[in-house]
C-alpha cells in the first residue's frame, strides 16, 4: 500500500528536499506541495493524502489553525490524513495547541532523512509519534502551565484500574511492549486496553492520550 503524502511548508527548497526524499522510498508518494496552510487545507481536501507534513509556522494560515481547520467537524473530505508537524525549535508552544487539535506528533526539521521517512510511516499506520523524547518533555512543560480541563476528571473515572495503570505509562511515553513488560502481562492485552483507553478518552491516537494523561493528573510534569 502507497503513502500518499502532503508537504506544506512557505520554503520552496524545503519542500523540494522532502519531496526528493520521499519519493525515493518504495510505498511513499508525494501527492502536492503547498506554500501555506490556506494551500494545505484547500489541496488536502482534493488529495486526501494519508500523511501530511505540516511547518507550524507559514504566511496566511499558520500550519495550527490549519490542522484545527483539516481536523474539524467542517472538513469536507471523507477521508481525514494525519498530521506531522514540522519545527525547527524543540520546544514550541505552537506545536502543543497543534498537538491538542489532533496532529499525531511533530518532528524537528534537522531530523535525520531515515527519521523522517520512518515518521511518516508510523504515523500513517495509525501511531503517533512519541519519538525523540523531546515530545513527551514538550507535552510536560506546557500541560504544566495549562488549567486542568474540567472535562478529563469525569471521563477518568470511566477507566478500570488495569486502564489507569496503562494510561500512566502512555503518558511516560512507554511503547506497548514496555508496558507489557513493566506490568507483566501479554503485549497484545496491552493493544486491547490502549484500544479501550482511547475510546474511552475519546483521542484519536497515543499522543492526545498522552495530553490526556496531564490534563487528568495522571500524569506529572518532572520536576
Amino acid at each position: 500500500m502507497t503513502i500518499s503524502v502532503l508537504i506544506a511548508d512557505d520554503q520552496a527548497m524545503v519542500r523540494a528536499g522532502f519531496a526528493a526524499l520521499l519519493d525515493a522510498h518504495e510505498g511513499i508518494k508525494v501527492a502536492g506541495q503547498a506554500a501555506n496552510g490556506r494551500e494545505a487545507v484547500a489541496l488536502s481536501a482534493r488529495l486526501e493524502p494519508d500523511v501530511i507534513l505540516m511547518d507550524v509556522r507559514m504566511p496566511e494560515l499558520d500550519g495550527i489553525e490549519a490542522t484545527r481547520r483539516i481536523l474539524g467537524p467542517d472538513y469536507p473530505a471523507a477521508r481525514v490524513p494525519r498530521i506531522l508537524m514540522l519545527t525547527t525549535f524543540d520546544i514550541d508552544d505552537y506545536v502543543y495547541d497543534a498537538l491538542r487539535a489532533g496532529a499525531s506528533g511533530f518532528l524537528l526539521k534537522d531530523a535525520l532523512p531515515d527519521e523522517l521517512v520512518n515518521a511518516v510511516r508510523i504515523v500513517a499506520a495509525g501511531d503517533a509519534l512519541l519519538s525523540p523524547s523531546v515530545t513527551r518533555k514538550m507535552i510536560a512543560q506546557f500541560a504544566a502551565q495549562k488549567p486542568r480541563a474540567p472535562r478529563a476528571a469525569a471521563v477518568l473515572s470511566e477507566l478500570t484500574e488495569r486502564e489507569r495503570e496503562v494510561l500512566v505509562l502512555i503518558g511516560q511515553g512507554r511503547s506497548n511492549g514496555e508496558i507489557a513488560a513493566t506490568l507483566f502481562i501479554a503485549e497484545q492485552t496491552v493493544k486491547t486496553h490502549v484500544g479501550k483507553i482511547l475510546a474511552k478518552i475519546g483521542a484519536r491516537d497515543r499522543v492526545q492520550a498522552v495530553i490526556f494523561a496531564y490534563d487528568s493528573g495522571l500524569a506529572e510534569p518532572a520536576s
